[in-house]
């Protein structure tokens, strides 16, 4: 019988009746003669609650009880699942990370998974019965409970998918698939039938906020066949797939933005071998992630640095630029906060020229300065206003021929 992997996120498990939807939904899978196994997050916001009420009871709130707090959450929700399921006639167990076999490394609150050892979900499915993994979740090399991070049970999903030999991996989220453009901006976005791997990781590094990016990443390392749809209307969704090159690719595919970044920018740096190295290790060694990074033409020796950084680490890259300032002797730091970054993804751009002058003509032709540009084969990002980042999603989605046909 093929096997099948199921995941529910949050919103598909937020409150008794979804659980029983959920519940209804894998017994028709089963009865249809699949083996399933299923992977649960926690139900709705409960991750959320569990954090807030960690930062009521202490400031100080170390890795290794914070991970034993969040993956209650999926345990609660495995359990009530299981239950469910029994009452619908199908048999079922739950299971924990560490029950599953999942061995992680120690790094708390964003582990990563460095083995799969899932001899008892096998035995579960081998006597008929369907496991249910508490997503996100495992047990470090030093036997401590660890959390995969935010969007973990999707690569516990894709994980368990690949270590059992799946059919394929259906994530179930609260929209119907992936779409050309968030559809909250740009009501004529349409859900796209399949997406290639290469196109959806660009597309999850610069804004898509679903499937979480390390699970299509493991995917693809992998081959496991992705299927991203709803489970509120369970209609067919988004199949992620290896790129054809015997198919033509459309020009641009999807059209995506971020706001969750800031600008810092480093001025009168000296110009020479070694400055930039200095500044960005000193990043990295405090966990700051740097993403677009534009140096300018050397000017008299001296150039400006200009780089982007998740906005909860601004406070934190700031700091770091100007303790590091007077040792490199740059002349002044600065920051901006009100940025957003929109980007263009297809996998067709890599055979046809002028996407990027058709790209920044559409933006002049609404007004829109273009403050940094990064690229790669398939994509191209502009930093602009945060303000003006609807109207620049919405311009190039039509300018690209991405609106749905009335």
């Amino acid at each position: 019988m093929p096997l099948v992997i199921q995941k529910f996120g949050g919103t598909s498990v937020a409150d008794p009746d979804r659980i029983r939807e959920v519940a209804d939904h894998v017994a028709r899978t089963v009865r249809r003669g699949n083996q399933v196994v299923v992977v649960v997050s926690a139900m709705g916001k409960e991750t959320d609650e569990l954090i807030r009420l960690a930062t009521e009871v202490s400031d100080v709130r170390p890795g290794r009880e914070m991970d034993m707090l969040i993956t209650a959450g999926e345990r609660k929700a495995m359990a009530l699942l299981c239950m469910a399921l029994h009452s619908v006639g199908v048999p079922a167990d739950s299971f924990t990370g560490s029950q599953a076999g999942f061995i992680t490394d120690t790094n708390h609150t964003n582990a990563k998974i460095v083995e799969l050892r899932p001899d008892r979900l096998r035995k579960a499915i081998e006597a008929g019965r369907v496991p249910v993994i508490g997503g996100a979740q495992g047990v470090s090399t030093d036997h401590d409970v660890t959390f995969l991070g935010r969007g973990g049970s999707d690569t516990t999903a894709v994980a368990v998918c690949h270590a059992l030999e799946g059919e394929f991996c259906e994530l179930y989220t609260d929209v119907p698939g992936v779409f050309t453009a968030d559809p909250r901006l740009v009501p004529k976005a349409r859900r796209m039938a399949k997406v290639s791997f290469e196109e959806l990781l660009e597309m999850t590094a610069t804004g898509c906020p679903k499937p979480a990016m390390r699970s299509v990443e493991y995917a693809r390392r992998w081959g496991v066949k992705l299927h991203v749809r709803s489970a509120f209307t369970w209609e067919p969704g988004t199949w992620v797939v290896e790129e054809d090159p015997t198919m033509e690719q459309a020009i641009v595919s999807a059209v995506t933005h971020d706001t969750s970044e800031a600008k810092v920018t480093v001025s009168g740096v000296p110009d020479r071998p070694g400055i930039a190295a200095r500044l960005f290790r000193e990043l990295a060694d405090v966990d700051v992630n740097v993403d677009m990074i534009v140096q300018n033409v050397s000017d008299r020796g001296v150039t400006d640095i200009s780089f982007t950084v998740p906005r909860n680490d601004l406070p934190l890259a700031t700091q770091v630029c100007q303790r590091l300032a007077a040792d490199i002797g740059a002349t002044g730091v600065s920051s901006d906060s009100a940025i957003a970054r929109v980007s263009i993804i297809g996998a067709g751009m890599k055979s046809n020229p002028g996407v990027a002058a058709k790209m920044f003509e559409v933006l002049a032709g609404e007004g829109i300065n273009i403050e940094m540009i990064s690229t790669s084969a398939i994509r191209i990002s502009c930093v602009v206003r945060e303000d003006e980042v609807e109207r620049a999603v919405q311009s190039l989605h039509t300018a690209f021929e991405l609106d749905a046909v009335a």
